[in-house]
């Protein structure tokens, strides 16, 4: 495994230094899901919940989300994001798929905005829902893709 690289060489905390880095277009996606009874899926799918439409409401969770990483994780770069996408699939009748991308031209990767996209957006499902369904499951919150940068490209096992 590399260094971590949020630790100096005594141990202490640290935001990295990306002033010498160049600034190039970079791209991550991440997923979520959330399980839920099948007459919740269909509550949403349907755009029959009482509060409104769930997947515009997550999506603009998400997208607010993704652009405030860097005041939520400590050591995160605020960074000029140039684009937000929050999309939604269904597997089967009972779980909801969330999926974030988030583009950047920036010295550092956004893969800590498309994650907090997606777990942000799951997020916002399970509080708009839980008056019908409190026993949902946020689950499998991992990235899926990233691009750009000294270490290139990389893709998540399926």
């Amino acid at each position: 495994m590399s260094e971590l690289s949020h630790f100096d060489e005594r141990g202490a905390s640290r935001m990295v230094d990306t002033s010498a880095k160049p600034e190039t277009e970079r791209v991550a996606r991440a997923s979520a899901r959330v399980r839920m009874a099948p007459a919740t899926l269909a509550l949403i799918r349907d755009k029959k919940l009482a509060k409104g439409d769930v997947f515009e409401v997550a999506r603009l969770a998400g997208i607010m989300a993704a652009k405030k990483t860097g005041e939520l994780i400590p050591l995160c770069h605020p960074l000029p994001i140039t684009a937000v996408n929050v999309d939604f699939g269904f597997e089967g009748d009972a779980v909801l798929v969330i999926e974030a991308t988030v583009r950047v031209v920036a010295r550092t990767g956004v893969e800590m905005e498309a994650l907090t996209a997606a777990s942000v957006a799951a997020l916002t499902v399970y509080d708009m829902c839980k008056a019908v369904d409190r026993g949902m499951v946020v689950t499998d919150l991992r990235l899926l893709h990233k691009s750009g940068g000294k270490s290139g490209n990389w893709e998540a096992e399926r």
